[in-house]
C-alpha cells in the first residue's frame, strides 16, 4: 500500500501509479475513500461530503450549468498485478490502471488544478461498481443523497481510451422456462419433453433482427440472445423442465419498461410456463445535443462512439442527466492480469477537460 499521503500535486501518471498502489478491491475501499476525502479537504473551493465510502465534492460558484465527473474507486481483485510498474515505452502496467485508477487520477488533478471552472463541478468517487449492483456506491449516494449529484451533464470517467462514448445500453436478462413431464426414455411417449417445448423460444432468437437505432448521431445495435439453457435429469430421463437465459441489450431510446414489453411479445406466442426477470440496469441517453456536451466535444475532440455496453451513466440517466463515458483506459485490458495504461492517454485526458473546463 502506498505509505504516504495523497498528493494532489503529482501529475496524473504519477498519481495513477500512487493510486495502482493503494490496493482497493471491492469491498475494501474504506482507506482509499479516507485519503481521497482528506485530500479533497485542503481545497478551499470544494465542499466535501461522505456517504458510506463514496466521497462527494462540489463547486459553489453560481454558474449558469453544473457538470458532474465521477468514477469508481474499487477494483477487480488483484491477480499478482499490484505494485505498479512504468516501462520505457510510457505504459503504466497494474491492476486498476485501466478501470479506472487512470480516470479517478485525471477526476483528482482537475479538482486540485481548476478551482474556478466556467461550470460547476461535481466529483463523485463511488465505491463497489465491480460487483453486484446493489451494493454500488453511486446507486446508494442516489437514492440517499440525489441533490448531491444533480447536474446539467455529466462524464464518467470509465475506460473509453481517450473517446467519447454516449450513453449507453440497457441490459435486461430474463428467465423462460417451460415444464414436461418425466418419463423413461426407453417409453418417451409416456411424458412429454420440456427441453424440446423450448425449441420455439430457440427459434424466435434464431430469427430475431435488432434494431439499430441513431440517436444523436450515435448507431446502436441491440442484441436478443440465449446466454444460458439448463435441463436434463438423467441420460435415461425426459426431461419435465427446462430454462432459457435471454439478455437483451437495448439501445438507450427505449425506456426499462418498453424494454421489457418488447421481450414479452416477442414470445407472446410461446408456451413459457414462467417468465422471470432476473436482472435488469437501465439504459442512458448520450445527450450530445446538450449545450455542455456540444462544448465537451469540441473540447475534447474526437468522434463520439457507441457505448453498447452498460456503465454508471445509466444511473445519471435515471437522474435526468445526460452522460458520457471518457476516461484514459482501454476497456479491452480491464479486469486482466496484463491490465495497463498508456501514460499520455492520462495527460491527454486532463488537458482535454482542462480546456474545456477554463475556455
Amino acid at each position: 500500500m502506498a505509505d504516504s499521503a495523497l498528493d494532489l500535486t503529482l501529475d496524473g501518471p504519477a498519481l495513477t501509479a500512487w493510486l495502482v498502489d493503494f490496493p482497493s478491491e471491492s469491498g475494501t475501499e474504506k482507506p482509499l475513500a479516507d485519503a481521497i476525502e482528506a485530500a479533497l479537504r485542503t481545497l478551499p473551493h470544494l465542499t466535501v461530503d461522505r456517504h458510506g465510502n463514496n466521497v462527494v465534492a462540489r463547486t459553489h460558484l453560481g454558474r449558469a450549468e453544473r457538470v458532474v465527473l465521477a468514477g469508481h474507486i474499487d477494483t477487480v481483485p488483484i491477480a499478482d498485478n499490484v505494485p505498479s510498474r512504468l516501462d520505457e515505452k510510457g505504459v503504466l502496467w497494474g491492476c486498476g490502471t485501466s478501470d479506472m485508477k487512470s480516470g479517478v487520477a485525471v477526476q483528482l488533478r482537475i479538482a486540485a488544478t481548476v478551482p474556478e471552472p466556467n461550470r460547476d463541478l461535481t466529483f463523485v468517487f463511488y465505491d463497489n461498481e465491480e460487483v453486484a449492483a446493489h451494493l454500488n456506491g453511486l446507486g446508494h449516494v442516489a437514492d440517499a443523497h440525489p441533490d448531491w449529484i444533480e447536474g446539467d451533464f455529466a462524464v464518467l470517467l470509465e475506460p473509453s481510451d481517450a473517446q467519447v462514448e454516449g450513453g449507453c445500453q440497457g441490459t435486461l436478462r430474463v428467465i423462460l422456462r417451460t415444464e414436461g413431464e418425466r418419463a423413461h426414455s426407453a417409453r418417451s411417449w409416456m411424458g412429454s419433453n420440456a427441453v424440446h417445448a423450448a425449441a420455439p423460444i430457440l427459434a424466435r432468437l434464431a430469427a430475431y433482427e435488432p434494431r439499430r437505432p441513431v440517436i444523436d448521431g450515435l448507431e446502436y445495435h441491440e442484441g436478443l440472445n440465449a446466454v444460458r439453457i439448463e435441463g436434463g435429469v438423467a441420460n435415461n430421463v425426459i426431461p419435465d423442465a427446462c430454462a432459457v437465459t435471454v439478455n437483451y441489450r437495448y439501445a438507450p431510446d427505449r425506456t426499462a419498461e418498453e424494454a421489457l414489453a418488447h421481450v414479452r411479445e416477442v414470445f407472446a406466442d410461446c408456451e413459457i410456463a414462467e417468465f422471470t426477470v432476473d436482472d435488469h440496469s437501465g439504459a442512458a441517453l448520450p445527450g450530445l445535443s446538450h449545450p455542455a456536451a456540444a462544448a465537451f466535444m469540441a473540447a475534447v475532440g474526437g468522434t463520439p462512439q457507441p457505448k453498447f455496453g452498460w456503465t454508471d451513466v445509466s444511473r445519471f440517466g435515471a437522474l435526468g442527466v445526460p452522460a458520457v463515458n471518457y476516461g484514459p483506459g482501454d476497456a479491452l485490458y480491464a479486469h486482466k492480469r496484463d491490465e495497463h495504461v498508456v501514460v499520455d492517454r492520462i495527460t491527454h485526458c486532463e488537458r482535454r477537460l482542462h480546456a474545456w473546463l477554463t475556455a
